[in-house]
């Protein structure tokens, strides 16, 4: 089961694609940010995940918020993703697992497999909003965009 609505996000650091350590409650106090796992670099469904959420950069950009993508491919992958992609956000490599195995996105027989799960995550870590589908990546962002611009939550991040 992923991490219950309402809790306060496990604190991590992973190395990201600027080269330098990612630390969440450091890195991101008082901000707030979207945490999407996903299973690997260049597959068709974490492309398209990563494309959509590149092509909503701005709605999340305009209200402060900060994307992050998280997987346990390699941080040279990732630079390749990213670049080739054009992604505007950072991505970071959890390449042991120990992140993934922490906001339970690891198959229990499968743990080299990372479940699409996406985390929104208020300035103070605590998950706003959870949404989790292994095979349908352009939800995620639906969901997210849904969850960051509806009445009640917008102000939340203005």
């Amino acid at each position: 089961m992923p991490l219950p609505v309402g809790t306060k996000a496990p604190d991590f650091t992973l190395v990201s694609t600027s080269g330098k350590n990612f630390n969440l409650y450091k890195d991101m106090k008082n901000t707030p940010c979207v945490l999407y796992f996903y299973p690997k670099d260049f597959s068709v469904g974490c492309t398209n995940e990563a494309c959509s959420f590149r092509d909503t950069f701005e709605v999340f950009k305009e209200l402060n918020i900060t994307i992050i993508g998280i997987s346990r491919d390699s941080i040279e992958s990732h630079q390749k993703f990213k670049k080739t992609l054009g992604l505007p956000f950072e991505l970071l490599s959890d390449d042991q697992g120990k992140v993934c195995e922490l906001y339970d996105t690891q198959l229990p027989f499968v743990p080299l497999f990372t479940k699409r799960t996406t985390y929104l995550l208020d300035k103070n870590q605590k998950i706003l909003a959870m949404y989790q589908n292994i095979f349908s990546s352009k939800k995620h962002i639906k969901e997210m965009v849904a969850n960051v611009t509806a009445p009640s939550r917008k102000a939340m991040f203005m």
